[in-house]
């Protein structure tokens, strides 16, 4: 998910269960740094001009070793009719094309078309936030036919005149059943730390986990994306990526500068890519099963080309890969 806005850099976490204060298990930080392969895909929210066979054949000749699929009217459509059948042609494709996948939920307005990701599950409106709950319950059973390593979502954006003690309890009262079917159908549910929304980063994720009761980490747990760790967490990427380490169901990495939330192709932004790609290859070491997804959704014009340099960046940055 992308939107190009300035976004303030937040200070040092405080709460209890701060990321900056979780240490990563001692597997994950003694483990060498050429040790692990890390499994690199490509979101379709960046290959939106292609079909989606058409986008899962690229990737796969292009060497990647799955995709981040976003659920929308152009690939896989959640709302359409026959969903479980289309889903189970995409499910023999990516076993064809030996892809792996996780399902996202971004799609910008596949719920209303005047809303940008709306409604979103903070809406004033119960039934918009059931409708929202409802895509995700879909999702899930989307990535369980799919075999899917998660199912990715994030909080949304708190409404005007809404208390943020009660956009956390919409929050929570609305993935409550959300987790139920995760748990039932053993796929993890990753939330995204999104700058700007309600939960924006990853001491607001510990927040979340506290309100729940602390699930589980095979149930709840985090899409990590790199840029919006440039974006506006305290600590470096490479140590959010450390910290976040228990918790990681899914990784999103792009280039991004400091306090600017736009997502950019390798090299255009800030980050310092090899100590990041050294603690991907710790967490993939350490047994990391899912996938690590370039995610450029505003450059689907140029998205097979982007797909191929992406990876060749990758791979030059981090020889492991």
């Amino acid at each position: 998910m992308s939107t190009a806005r300035p976004a303030s850099p937040r200070p040092a976490p405080s709460r209890a269960g701060a990321a900056a204060q979780v240490p990563a298990p001692a597997s994950f930080l003694s483990s060498p740094h050429s040790s692990g392969r890390p499994r690199l895909g490509y979101g379709t929210n960046g290959l939106t001009d292609l079909r989606l066979d058409d986008a899962l054949g690229l990737l796969a000749d292009l060497g990647y070793d799955g995709v981040g699929l976003t659920l929308d009217h152009m690939h896989l459509d959640p709302l359409a009719p026959d969903l479980a059948a289309r889903t189970a042609r995409v499910a023999r494709r990516l076993r064809e094309l030996g892809l792996g996948v996780t399902v996202e939920t971004g799609a910008r307005y596949v719920l209303d078309p005047r809303r940008k990701h709306g409604p979103s599950l903070l809406d004033p409106d119960p039934e918009d936030r059931a409708a929202r709950a409802r895509l995700l319950l879909r999702a899930v059973r989307v990535a369980s036919d799919l075999g899917a390593h998660a199912v990715h979502c994030f909080s949304g954006i708190r409404p005007a005149d809404t208390p943020p003690d009660e956009a956390w309890k919409r929050l929570t009262s609305s993935l409550t059943p959300v987790l139920e079917a995760a748990q039932a159908a053993r796929v993890p549910l990753a939330v995204e730390p999104e700058p700007g929304h309600l939960l924006a980063t990853l001491d607001d994720f510990h927040h979340l986990r506290g309100l729940l009761g602390d699930p589980a980490p095979a149930v709840l747990g985090l899409t990590l994306d790199i840029g919006h760790c440039q974006c506006l967490e305290p600590l470096p990427p490479a140590d959010c990526l450390r910290a976040a380490a228990p918790w990681v169901h899914h990784i999103q990495i792009e280039d991004m500068r400091r306090g600017v939330h736009e997502h950019l192709p390798f090299g255009d932004g800030e980050i310092d890519f090899p100590p990041v790609l050294a603690a991907l290859a710790d967490l993939t070491a350490a047994g990391y099963p899912g996938l690590t997804v370039v995610e450029l959704p505003r450059h689907s014009h140029a998205g097979p080309e982007l797909a191929r340099t992406s990876l060749s960046f990758l791979r030059r940055e981090a020889p492991t890969c």
